[in-house]
């Protein structure tokens, strides 16, 4: 949300990458012509749109086809999330999300936008009508909008975040596509960006009440393995890990010591 592909944070993280494995391709996907266009898209362009997008680039690609390891930061690692449940060629072999939105936000508690007062129109906009469909549609932060006091809306009206999470019922494609060697969840401990937290981790706010939260292992998502992340995780193909830190913020060493490994 904010960021984009090509400059900044990302190329920095791509020089780490390069640098600690040398001869690795990397692909940093652009959404849009150029840095402007890929930075609107993150909040305007619809998630579903975004997806099927990505799935023909990476279709395209020949360096991919026996499969890639992705990376995805912030709002970035539940739709590439999405991308491995719906475009399984090429196959995704790990997935690594860094302080990603796994079961949505209710609230946007400091938001990276260039100004302030853009950043209260949006959250204006979500609080108004988050499940209205021309919003749904149209800006993206609605499209994963989990609002606890009315998990009926949610479900019913969610254009993107209900379907991949299997809310509305089963798609059985979802599961086994998603099938990772390892699926990697950074959680930020400082994070004054994601509201809730443990959202990063598969966890949310339990029904009817925006204070107390659920853990993955305690939802229904979970218990009744719609994703496949319960068998992965006997399989110890889940990994969480922690940052005592804010909303991505963490050292170069940390990076190399406990991700590149998985890029290997």
């Amino acid at each position: 949300m904010g960021d984009s592909c090509c400059k900044g944070r990302t190329l920095h993280f791509i020089k780490l990458v390069k640098e600690a494995i040398p001869g690795i391709y990397v692909l940093s996907l652009q959404i849009g012509n150029s840095i402007k266009e890929d930075i609107k898209n993150s909040y305007f362009m619809n998630v579903n749109d975004q997806v099927e997008l990505v799935c023909n680039i990476l279709s395209k690609d020949r360096k991919l086809k026996n499969g890639y390891n992705a990376m995805g930061f912030s709002q970035g690692g539940q739709f590439i999330r999405a991308v491995a449940q719906r475009c399984p060629s090429p196959p995704m072999i790990n997935l690594i999300t860094f302080g990603s939105q796994h079961q949505g936000v209710y609230g946007l508690p400091r938001c990276p936008g260039e100004t302030s007062q853009f950043c209260d129109w949006i959250r204006k906009l979500l609080n108004v009508g988050a499940y209205r469909n021309s919003i749904q549609k149209h800006l993206v932060q609605a499209e994963y909008w989990h609002d606890p006091l009315n998990e009926e809306l949610y479900r019913s009206k969610s254009v993107f975040l209900a379907d991949i999470n299997q809310e509305r019922g089963i798609n059985e494609s979802y599961k086994e596509n998603l099938k990772l060697n390892k699926f990697v969840m950074i959680k930020f401990l400082k994070d004054s960006m994601v509201d809730p937290i443990d959202s990063e981790w598969f966890g949310f706010y339990k029904a009817g009440q925006a204070k107390d939260t659920y853990t993955l292992q305690e939802s229904a998502l979970y218990q009744e393995d719609r994703l496949g992340l319960k068998a992965m995780d006997k399989l110890n193909k889940l990994e969480f890990l922690s940052v005592d830190g804010d909303h991505l913020e963490f050292s170069q060493e940390w990076f190399i010591t406990h991700i590149v490994p998985y890029l290997n």
